[in-house]
């Protein structure tokens, strides 16, 4: 594969401690060497990638992403999503099982490994399904999951309802030493709603979603969580209590993680205001304060991860009326700008906590061989200019649908290029 020399960038690496003007050097899809950057180069190679001004970062890794192959290929593909995670600057991807048939098989498992093999953009691991059919209703084959190389296990678009269901689950998890991402609503509460309730929905005539139905949720699986040892993962937080929940079962030692998504920490309830379907997603978008606490959840560590739930709607579908469109947001090629705009240039976090959030904590958090530039690791890598301003465009996207509401909006810091297993599988201004 040749080598290729990455000269002069601001290495960030929370896995080593690093945060430094340096070189990177590749080999064989491999990382060699950091070197100290200086006149002479650590090395010779093939291809040499100036990259002064930039933040060199082991690759991003998006821990919730909907491919929506099989089933749903109008909305996306496995090869359109993905070309939108490299423009995004995500090197692997971790696609959600609610396709059709949902992803609870081996044979379902292979497919998407094939596929992604086929496509060859960004790696693509697997989420299997908790339970069969995604019904809740017994537990779907786990162990023949694993074989077949699902990373964690999850029933995300739903809640998994029945508790004596989620306990076993997670005590059956524990055996593989693998997570839960738990999709948190109480559906009693929440059933029929448009957006949070509060304030804005009354205005509107809306019904709402309160936070309740998060947070109670929440509650419960922490509690089984710490009763059978088992690793739950919290998806998607959107509450202020649901921060303070998780805050509170790490301080007691429950092996319990916490992901918030950029739509969380970017938008508030104000955003339906025009009946926008475009920022209507499940869970809602809150208030201004719970927006607060999760950005605080971000800086303290609270919240382990940045994924963006990227939810990808064909445009007939989100044209509909507001309580008939489907909940869901882009969220692929947005994450890294709305990240450094509203989290690194106001100061909230630095750049090593947000590479940590965005690279080396979801690989910790689902086993996988990524998130480092240790010599000898794959050679996964992000660049991304964190000066660069630009225009949102969904009509420029790679996704194949366009559902966003932040078309148009300016956002500081992009991923300018994007390493894969030591190629080059993006550069911004060459699709």
């Amino acid at each position: 594969m040749g080598t290729l020399l990455i000269r002069g960038g601001r290495v960030v690496d929370p896995s080593q401690g690093i945060d430094r003007i340096d070189d990177v050097l590749v080999r064989d899809g491999l990382v060699v060497a950091i070197g100290h950057a200086g006149t002479q180069p650590i090395g010779k190679a093939d291809e040499t990638i100036d990259a002064t001004g930039l933040i060199v970062t082991p690759g991003l890794i998006d821990m919730h992403v909907h491919l929506r192959e099989p089933g749903r290929e109008e909305d996306e593909t496995i090869e359109t999503g993905t070309k939108a995670a490299l423009a995004g600057g995500f090197t692997s991807v971790v696609c959600i099982p609610n396709t059709e048939p949902p992803i609870d098989t081996q044979s379902t498992v292979e497919f998407i490994h094939q596929k992604a093999a086929r496509a060859d953009t960004c790696n693509v691991f697997v989420v299997g399904c908790v339970s069969r059919n995604r019904e809740g209703k017994e537990l779907a084959d786990i162990g023949q999951l694993v074989e077949a190389g699902a990373v964690a296990f999850s029933d995300d678009g739903a809640p998994v309802y029945d508790a004596e269901l989620m306990r076993r689950a997670l005590e059956y998890c524990r055996m593989f030493d693998k997570p839960i991402l738990a999709h948190e609503e109480v559906l009693e509460l929440s059933r029929g709603g448009v957006m949070n309730e509060g304030l804005v929905s009354m205005v509107l005539g809306l019904t709402g979603m309160p936070a309740a139905a998060e947070e109670v949720m929440i509650g419960r699986d922490i509690a089984l969580a710490e009763v059978t040892g088992g690793r739950l993962h919290v998806m998607h937080v959107s509450t202020a209590g649901g921060v303070d929940l998780i805050r509170a079962a790490k301080a007691r030692g429950a092996r319990v993680t916490g992901e918030a998504c950029p739509h969380h920490f970017t938008l508030t309830d104000e955003a339906l205001r025009g009946f926008d379907s475009n920022a209507k997603m499940s869970p809602p978008l809150r208030t201004a304060a719970d927006v607060e606490a999760i950005i605080a959840g971000l800086a303290d560590g609270t919240l382990d991860c940045i994924a963006t739930d990227h939810a990808p709607h064909a445009r007939e579908k989100k044209m509909l009326e507001l309580d008939r469109a489907p909940f869901g947001i882009l969220g692929l090629e947005t994450a890294v700008g709305l990240s450094v705009t509203r989290l690194v240039a106001t100061g909230r976090i630095g750049w090593p906590r947000l590479v940590e959030a965005m690279s080396t904590l979801p690989a910790r958090i689902l086993g996988l061989n990524r998130g480092t530039l240790r010599p000898g690791a794959v050679a996964d890598i992000t660049l991304i200019d964190p000066d660069r301003s630009w225009q949102v465009n969904v009509h420029a996207f790679q996704s194949k649908s366009v559902n966003s509401p932040f078309h148009g909006w300016t956002l500081k810091g992009r991923a300018v290029a994007t390493i894969v297993g030591g190629r080059v599988k993006y550069r911004l201004g060459s699709e």
